[in-house]
């Protein structure tokens, strides 16, 4: 099944996505009992909020909604960097022996189709197509082999960086936080319908031209490897995001270095996530 978050008539809601694009919306009733889709997930109904939204016989084009980020309000979005063979060689970074771990703002979270806002005061806004995950059953010191049982479904993410506020120092954290450059959907599809996360193909294109192309396969550290590490450090909660990292081909390792624009529309792809779809702009 895939699930969004979304918006009808500038009222927030969530619900399921058909095959065909339409929208069915939790029906009322069901919104009382969870006023958000990561309490849907939470409580581990997703499965009774198909049969409700289905039951209601409400059905929404796709051009009455306005979608959100998949989960507005993570308790923790996480991200790991560093995380494709050929991405630490663009860099010329040595192998790491853990996971590189950093942590993005919920303001900093953007939906299919909103407009990133490149900085006046930078030029140098690049993409980086992703995987993320959502959480779906809590838990610490997570075993490795009980990884996928945690986990509520998968979705298109686009770690979009700021290059140089990133760079200022070894901590990440400005030049990922700009608010609103950390496109997150268009849905969450559900584990169930993805048997093996490793087959999935990424490929991010700006302006239609490929500049990112990878298998999931080729992450360093596994899904189950990012799960175990980080549950061993913090608990992981129903609703958590955690964003996989992003292969070769970023703007800012090519020579001559290539960022995006106003004007410029950047997609990231994943087998059967959907597409991630993004007008850049210049913040004012």
């Amino acid at each position: 099944m895939r699930f969004a978050s979304f918006e009808i008539s500038g009222h927030p809601t969530y619900g399921v996505v058909e095959a065909s694009g339409h929208f069915r919306p939790a029906p009322a009733a069901f919104v009382r009992r969870f006023p958000d889709l990561k309490s849907v997930i939470s409580a581990n109904a997703l499965g009774e909020l198909a049969t409700a939204a289905q039951a209601s016989g409400e059905r929404v084009a796709p051009e009455q909604v306005r979608l959100l980020p998949v989960i507005p309000n993570p308790g923790k979005l996480i991200c790991v960097g560093l995380n494709y063979k050929s991405h630490v060689a663009e860099t010329k970074r040595p192998d790491a022996e853990y996971p590189s771990l950093f942590l993005r703002f919920n303001d900093s979270l953007a939906a299919h189709g909103d407009e990133v806002l490149r900085p006046s005061f930078s030029e140098r806004l690049d993409w980086e197509g992703e995987l993320a995950f959502v959480i779906g059953k809590g838990g610490r010191h997570i075993a490795k082999e009980d990884a996928f049982e945690h986990i509520a479904g998968y979705a298109c993410f686009n770690d979009v960086s700021v290059r140089d506020w990133q760079k200022h120092t070894h901590q990440f954290t400005p030049g990922k936080n700009f608010p609103g450059t950390g496109p997150f959907g268009p849905y969450l599809v559900s584990r169930d319908e993805v048997p093996d996360v490793t087959q999935l193909q990424l490929e991010t294109r700006l302006n239609g031209q490929v500049v990112q192309h990878a298998s999931v396969g080729d992450l360093i550290f596994d899904i189950p490897t990012i799960v175990a590490y980080i549950s061993r450090f913090t608990p992981l909660s129903p609703g958590d995001v955690i964003a996989t990292g992003t292969p070769g081909g970023v703007g800012d390792r090519r020579e001559p270095p290539l960022y995006m624009k106003s004007g410029d529309v950047v997609e990231v792809e994943i087998t059967g996530l959907g597409i991630l779809r993004n007008p850049i702009g210049l913040a004012a």
